[in-house]
């Protein structure tokens, strides 16, 4: 990029960079359905009532002093409300916002033009911030600091450094691997807040909205039955009350029924813990090939047939949080809860 051709531009408005990096696989239509069913003020954002708290007292005094908010980062699981967060934050201060992700600023030009258009206050929300290049990174730090942004031209001996003065912003990150983040990077943001997992009940009463707003009647034990299936996850229910929906709709049926959600979802795999078919073929292979461990990560890699990132990042969590598998010094063992959920005998 021309830096010099940049800078003699005149600035102006340009709309939101938007980047589908959701962790979950989405298709087009899935991610329209998704963002329409977006909470859209805090009041129909369901749960995360620490978080939405701490963000609210800072916004009413960032609002009361006519200051940017501070640089907010937050932290967790994919799919519990991070960029719905970034969205509310974004309207409670009547800002614009503008959105990228980690992998698209691949060069400091971009980030450059993206910085240098922002207008006073206005949010700069970048998802999965943790994949920032690192010379990307290093360029925000006097950015965040001092609103300003030093940019070399040129090369060799004849390169000069030149510093951008820019708006006072709000840089809002959003990652679900925190520790990836460099510590001098997390330390520049004022706000930080982690996500948590939402039980059942939570994720009942954002099906029964997202129902309401889908235009299709289901009943509380309904929502709940979806609700266990969800994995703890808003992203999740919403994707699976879409099934249900379907199915609904193609037998010709009413309402969602409690059985209508039982034949549906045992149609597309999804017990009632939540576990699909790959994470049962994950327990039974270790406790038919490896006895229920412990087994090592490459073992199970090579028993399955997956790449270790996969196992780590995709299999593994949720069977945690639920107590079916324990990383040990000497591997992965499965407990018995895994065994009586899969019917399996326990050779303990």
């Amino acid at each position: 990029m021309n830096f010099e051709d940049n800078l003699v531009q005149p600035r102006k408005k340009t709309p939101p960079i938007n980047s589908p990096t959701d962790p979950l696989d989405t298709t087009p239509g899935e991610e329209e359905l998704l963002t329409s069913l977006r909470a859209n003020s805090w009041d129909a954002f369901f749960g995360q009532d620490d978080t939405k708290k701490s963000l609210q007292i800072a916004i009413t005094a960032a609002k009361g002093r006519s200051e940017a908010l501070d640089h907010t980062l937050l932290y967790g699981p994919p799919g519990l409300g991070k960029t719905t967060l970034s969205h509310l934050i974004a309207k409670e201060l009547g800002v614009n916002i503008k959105i990228t992700s980690g992998t698209a600023l691949s060069k400091t030009g971009d980030l450059a033009a993206i910085l240098t258009n922002l207008e006073p206050s206005d949010i700069l929300f970048v998802d999965e911030i943790h994949r920032l290049p690192k010379v990307i990174e290093e360029t925000l730090y006097p950015a965040m600091e001092d609103y300003a942004l030093d940019i070399v031209i040129g090369k060799g001996p004849s390169a000069r450094t030149i510093r951008l003065d820019l708006p006072k912003f709000t840089l809002v990150g959003a990652t679900t691997r925190f520790g990836l983040l460099a510590g001098p990077f997390r330390d520049r943001f004022g706000i930080i807040q982690r996500l948590q997992f939402y039980t059942p009940q939570a994720l009942s009463t954002i099906i029964s909205a997202a129902a309401e707003k889908l235009g299709v009647t289901i009943d509380e034990s309904s929502a709940l039955e979806i609700g266990r299936r969800a994995r703890g996850t808003p992203r999740i229910a919403l994707k699976l009350l879409k099934r249900v929906r379907d199915y609904v709709q193609v037998h010709k049926l009413k309402t969602i029924t409690n059985k209508a959600v039982h034949e549906a979802l045992d149609m597309f795999a999804i017990d009632t813990l939540g576990l699909d078919d790959s994470d049962r073929r994950f327990l039974r292979q270790i406790i038919q090939k490896h006895k229920g461990g412990p087994v090592g990560l490459s073992t199970i890699a090579a028993t399955l047939n997956e790449d270790q990132l996969t196992i780590e990042e995709v299999l593994e969590p949720y069977l945690i949080q639920v107590g079916m598998i324990q990383r040990t010094p000497k591997g992965r063992v499965v407990s018995k809860i895994a065994y009586e959920h899969l019917g399996e005998k326990c050779t303990e």
